[in-house]
């Protein structure tokens, strides 16, 4: 057995004693971990301070640290929630993760065989595979992921993320999967969590989002307009702590005069609506706007590309998961 076994043996042991905790406890757990990594540690406190201030400039100083206080702690909440998904009975997780418009979302499956469903890193997106449990269609329910580099911790998340038994997709091969599956013709949907920052470059894609210039990236739509997809907004509320409500929404493409990625940018207008409702539960602690306009690269003397049946190498690198 080698070491790395060992290791996922010791934090997979541990991590499963805590998840048979009951949750009102796991919670008390977690307003120790949200005082420590605010208080103590310093949980990237700069980046968070610099967004909260960058997005919310309206904002006086005591209304940005409550906002901090409480993100803080849904971040704990959220750490142990994905725990819990080691025990935690169906019946308990969909008690608390609650479809408002489940047969509104019946409908649209069965009209629309491929669905593009945008997401962000709002709420406990861990727990959002538990919506197979209320919805009877489409029978394919699947999410993007980026594969851990830390071999300890990776097979415990695919374990977690595993746990409602959704098609998890690695963001490189969407592109190649997502064309694979149209062809043999089953019905799905699929989740992109699209507010990451790009990584690397060239950053061709801007929008304001929450008062800044943002890089994105097209990849979720360059797909979804290649297999004909209908697109969706997941909104997320939290209604109390560990309870959850999910609508989806219909999108509309974009009414900016910008002409490329007309659905993604209406994503970016939608989510930041969510955001500025209850700004704690968003992911503040992603350096989002490390990028700028200056880092932008417009590859106006790169030869245009052939469309063909294969995979497109640019368009797997502008998938972001």
């Amino acid at each position: 057995m080698n070491r790395y076994k060992i290791g996922n043996f010791i934090i997979g042991g541990m991590l499963h004693l805590l998840a048979l905790l009951p949750l009102r406890l796991l919670y008390g757990l977690s307003d120790i971990l949200a005082f420590l990594a605010r208080r103590v540690m310093r949980y990237r406190l700069k980046v968070v301070r610099k967004n909260l201030r960058n997005s919310f400039p309206e904002k006086s100083p005591r209304e940005l640290r409550k906002i901090e206080k409480a993100f803080y702690r849904d971040l704990t909440d959220s750490i142990v929630e994905t725990i819990k998904l080691l025990h935690i009975s169906d019946e308990e997780l969909k008690r608390r993760v609650e479809v408002s418009n489940p047969d509104e979302m019946e409908r649209i499956a069965a009209e629309n065989p491929f669905i593009i469903l945008y997401l962000g890193h709002y709420g406990n997106w861990e727990w959002v595979p538990a919506t197979t449990l209320s919805l009877k269609s489409p029978k394919i329910m699947g999410s993007l992921y980026k594969p851990l580099r830390d071999k300890l911790i990776a097979p415990l998340m695919m374990k977690m993320r595993d746990r409602l038994g959704i098609r998890l997709i690695p963001s490189r091969q969407a592109y190649r999967r997502l064309l694979e599956m149209k062809a043999e013709g089953e019905p799905f949907m699929i989740g992109f969590i699209a507010d990451q920052r790009p990584v690397g470059g060239p950053f061709n894609h801007w929008t304001t989002f929450l008062n800044q210039p943002t890089a994105f990236l097209g990849g979720a739509e360059t797909i979804g307009n290649r297999i004909g997809a209908k697109y969706l907004y997941l909104e997320m509320e939290k209604t109390k702590r560990g309870h959850y409500r999910l609508t989806y929404k219909e999108m509309e493409p974009s009414q900016t005069p910008a002409e490329d990625f007309p659905y993604t940018r209406r994503y970016f207008e939608m989510l930041e609506q969510t955001i500025r409702r209850e700004p704690a539960y968003w992911l503040w602690t992603h350096n989002r706007w490390k990028a700028t306009p200056s880092d932008a690269v417009i590859a106006h003397h790169a030869p245009a590309e052939k469309p063909s049946g294969k995979t497109s190498p640019k368009a797997e690198a502008e998938i972001s998961d």
